[in-house]
């Protein structure tokens, strides 16, 4: 299967909040842009403890959802960006549902790979001016994801996103965001040790997910 790139985004920090910065306002690029092992050429983190690094290296926040968005939160101006949410790649046609862990596609010469799902932010909220986007991100699972680059290349709008390996088929980013940032209640702890010991797993995420099982 394969997806045509609306937009590959990228920002540099710029004031956000009082003394704090941010590069969540991407904007897309024109031409060959090179990706490299922590990200899209040019693009760059203002929180590199909770933001970037290998496995954050390219954040897909499916175009699909900005409709949704609209029915909940108005035309609101943002929403004609395919940057918005900090994405750096801009698709239809591809959701949390299709994309499982590990999966591999081919991103113009790059090759790339899913390794977690987003974990929604507050500056979504600062930057849209709306409250309760968390809450309802974490009740539909319009999260978004992260891949990490296996092979470092160059890409541009007009490529297409081609998947090559389909990854664990059990589980989706879709499932995963559920089990860890969902509205499950209780959470299956034994649902979310097989996650942490799933080796494609984002490696922070995976601690993360191990300290808070073995207390």
């Amino acid at each position: 299967m394969s997806w045509s790139v609306e937009a590959l985004c990228a920002a540099h920090p710029i004031p956000f909040r009082g003394e704090e910065t941010s590069a969540i306002a991407k904007q897309p690029l024109s031409g060959k842009v090179i990706v490299t092992a922590l990200g899209l050429a040019g693009d760059e983190q203002a929180d590199l403890v909770h933001h970037g690094g290998p496995d954050m290296a390219l954040h897909h926040y499916p175009y699909d959802h900005h409709a949704w968005w609209r029915s909940q939160i108005g035309d609101h101006a943002l929403l004609d960006q395919p940057g918005a949410f900090g994405t750096n790649l801009s698709i239809v046609g591809i959701v949390e549902a299709d994309v499982a862990l590990g999966a591999r596609y081919r991103l113009g010469t790059a090759l790339i790979e899913a390794c977690q799902p987003r974990q929604p932010c507050w500056k979504i909220e600062h930057r849209f001016g709306e409250r309760k986007m968390v809450k309802r991100i974490v009740q539909t699972g319009r999260c978004g994801w992260f891949y990490r680059v296996i092979e470092e290349g160059k890409a541009e709008a007009g490529d297409m996103l081609e998947q090559v390996e389909e990854g664990l088929p059990d589980w989706s980013m879709a499932r995963i965001f559920e089990a860890i940032w969902g509205t499950s209640t209780p959470q299956d702890d034994g649902l979310l040790r097989a996650i942490s010991e799933l080796d494609l797993l984002a490696e922070k995420l995976r601690a993360k997910l191990q300290a808070k099982l073995d207390g």
